[in-house]
């Protein structure tokens, strides 16, 4: 039974919620509020620290919050952008006597003109009270991305060459960059989040839910660029083991290219750490040794953590809440004996994600050295799995109990659950951010951009009570302005671009504050339609600059199957359709038409004398390409499977068995698996790319992108 409302605002519970950041109400459309739950408030409140389950237990913690909210001269964490000093100060007693240590070493009397960095500010109020907080300085905005570009979308896993194994690798990043750099004039190519995924029979193939974020999977690996694999033991058992290896990848590639096979990471991973094991067995030459040493050094405890827990979950499943009392605990003295009994191991993970990044880093320079403006585009998932590594070395900076979702919305009437704990915003507060800066950090190193999925979570996020329908949860507030800052300090260290997913819905300011602080949004074709006017698709001049335009993602239909309607085939035969079939293929057809329509009126069909109805699907796509050139879209994206006409989304939403999301190659309109080389030569793309590709200004003053 669900419990009752929660109480209206001014009632204890609603102003003890307040003051922690936790809603009592949303709004899924304009014009409509929602109550939320005693029972998602209170266990909210709960995962927070705070006792709200008695009449007396809320009395007291209302009082003990307004009591240290009156007491406290500053919050944990103040900003302050472009050296300005942070609004916070306004409100400090005057006499207040304030003494700043930057992150650079110096000692300061005042906040003024600060240097970009996390400091710590010291201050003293006339009456004796005093605070010791994090101070984040950050450039006023990001810069705008370097002129105009396209680049390429595709999910690693899913491009295949006739040299990795059985899926998408680093190896295969690195060609693709290069090739479409130096050949097609593309600016960058976004990929999947590379995160380290939870071990498992078989393994959760979403890349949106990894056991950590801030090291990645050495699934990803081309094993034979590894330095040491050439110097493998030649007339050992070692060189006869590692050729073993190949044919059993070469037959994995071949079962997925030719033989209709799923992808399969478990297989693959088998095989790429027999091989990783062998290798590891060459010495590393003194200078490898010293690059492997300063990686040690610069990730510290983080990578010891997630090594450790890497070696644990050989031993004891990769489920940490499943171990031995102690282990659970990654500081206790049982976790302490099992580091050293497994010292091995753990050494063995750190060389991988050493191993990996190096790799990571290279494709980077490879795709700059290709004359990209921006280069790779990696992904942040919104969270990590509840059993993997940054949940068990990270637990106070995570919710206890509760999960990450969606709210019942037009689009999802049940919500969604996505089965990822929430950082809590107190402690990320107390430490100055430290976890996220250093996720940030890290991705920033092989990265020109960073792509945020639900990039909305860095206001607040959707809380439901573990073992709690996604009914019956509520929104918990972030400090948006520390987290927008750290996250515009971290980029602009880095010289990269913050793109924000923003599909959905949107609370009202949320993309004004990321525009003000240059982070650019998310535009697909079909979703950009005049909600506020006649609906009707909207005008390519009515579109925003700041962001990347596409007009498809990952988790929905190819363009073609779009324009054929064959995505509304698709769910019918899942049964995922919650209206007749004929009502969805005409509301389909409809939305494509007036999107054909406007392509038409625009003269972007081009060939097709006819009119719309000659138009071929391959013509009705590159119009679809040239209708974005037309928006003032600082990024133009292409999702790789549109350039062979692949009907098949990479995921599809609320499916699990009956669909293999993530498993899929990248393949032509017939199905078949188009490999990295085939898709070099491929016909179809190029005519689609060269909509794209920069050309010099005609003599008419065209745009260098085309019409």
């Amino acid at each position: 039974m669900q419990a009752p409302p929660a109480e209206p605002a001014g009632t204890p519970l609603s102003r003890l919620a307040a003051l922690h950041g936790v809603a009592t109400s949303y709004s899924p459309s304009p014009g409509r509020t929602v109550p939320a739950t005693d029972t998602a408030v209170i266990a909210a409140l709960a995962a927070l620290g705070v006792d709200a389950s008695t009449p007396e237990a809320l009395r007291d913690a209302l009082a003990s919050r307004e009591a240290g909210l009156r007491e406290r001269l500053l919050p944990p964490t103040v900003v302050g952008w472009d050296g300005e000093p942070p609004a916070a100060l306004a409100a400090l007693p005057d006499g207040t006597q304030l003494r700043v240590e930057t992150e650079q070493g110096e000692t300061r009397a005042s906040a003024d003109r600060l240097p970009p960095g996390v400091h710590t500010l010291h201050a003293t109020a006339p009456d004796g009270r005093t605070a010791d907080v994090h101070l984040v300085v950050a450039p006023a905005r990001l810069p705008a991305p370097p002129g105009r570009a396209y680049g390429l979308l595709v999910q690693l896993y899913s491009l295949l060459s006739r040299r990795s194994w059985g899926m998408g690798d680093l190896g295969d990043l690195a060609e693709l960059s290069a090739w479409a750099g130096r050949a097609l004039g593309a600016g960058f190519v976004q990929v999947n989040p590379l995160h380290a995924a939870v071990p498992g029979h078989p393994t959760d193939p979403s890349p949106y839910r990894p056991s950590s974020r801030r090291f990645p999977d050495p699934v990803h690996l081309r094993v034979e660029d590894v330095p040491e694999f050439a110097h493998v033991e030649k007339d050992g058992d070692g060189h006869e083991r590692l050729r073993a290896v190949l044919r059993r990848a070469a037959l994995l590639r071949k079962a997925v290219l030719e033989e209709g096979a799923l992808i399969d990471r478990d297989a693959v991973w088998e095989l790429k750490r027999e091989a990783l094991e062998l290798v590891r067995a060459v010495p590393l030459g003194p200078g490898r040794r010293a690059a492997y040493w300063d990686y040690l050094a610069e990730e510290g405890d983080a990578l010891e953590d997630h090594a450790t827990w890497c070696a644990l979950a050989e031993v004891h499943g990769p489920d940490w809440h499943s171990w031995p009392a102690g282990l659970r605990d990654p500081r206790s003295p049982e976790t302490a004996r099992a580091r050293s009994e497994l010292m091995d191991r753990i050494d063995f993970h750190s060389r991988l994600a050493w191993l990996t990044d190096t790799q990571l880093v290279a494709a980077q320079r490879t795709a700059r050295d290709a004359g990209m403006k921006v280069g790779l585009v990696h992904d942040l998932a919104v969270g990590v799995h509840p059993g993997g590594a940054d949940a068990w070395a990270q637990q106070r900076y995570f919710a206890g109990g509760m999960s990450v979702g969606a709210p019942p919305d037009a689009f999802n009437a049940r919500g969604q659950d996505w089965g990822l704990p929430p950082w809590r915003p107190d402690r990320l507060a107390e430490s100055g951010y430290a976890p996220y800066r250093a996720l940030l950090r890290a991705l920033f190193r092989c990265a020109g951009a960073l792509r945020i999925d639900h990039v909305m979570g860095l206001f607040r996020l959707w809380w439901i009570p573990q073992g709690r329908p996604p009914t019956d949860g509520t929104y918990v507030r972030y400090d948006a302005e520390a987290m927008l800052a750290v996250l515009v300090l971290e980029a602009s260290r880095a010289g990269a671009l913050v793109i924000g997913e923003d599909l959905g819905t949107v609370e009202p300011g949320v993309r004004e504050a990321l525009q003000e602080r240059g982070v650019l949004g998310t535009s697909v074709l079909w979703f950009e339609r005049d909600w506020t006017g006649d609906g009707l698709p909207l005008p390519p001049d009515r579109w925003r600059a700041d962001c990347l335009a596409t007009a498809t993602t990952h988790d929905l239909p190819s363009t073609a199957a779009r324009l054929t309607g064959e995505h509304v085939e698709l769910r019918d035969s899942l049964g995922l359709l919650t209206r007749p079939l004929a009502e969805e293929r005409d509301e389909a057809a409809a939305d494509t038409g007036e999107w054909l329509t406007l392509l038409a009126r625009l003269g972007l069909l081009k060939g097709c004398g006819g009119g719309i109805s000659t138009a071929s699907e391959e013509a009705e796509i590159q119009a679809v390409h040239r209708f974005l050139l037309r928006t003032p879209a600082r990024l133009v994206g292409v999702w790789l499977p549109d350039t062979v006409g692949d009907r098949r989304p990479q995921n599809l939403p609320g499916t699990w068995d009956e669909y293999p999301n993530w498993r899929l190659p990248v393949a032509d309109a017939a199905g078949r698996p188009v490999t990295l080389e085939e898709l070099a030569a491929s016909p179809r793309l190029h005519a689609l790319l060269d909509v794209l590709r920069p050309h010099p200004p005609s003599p008419a003053g065209l745009p260098p992108h085309g019409p």
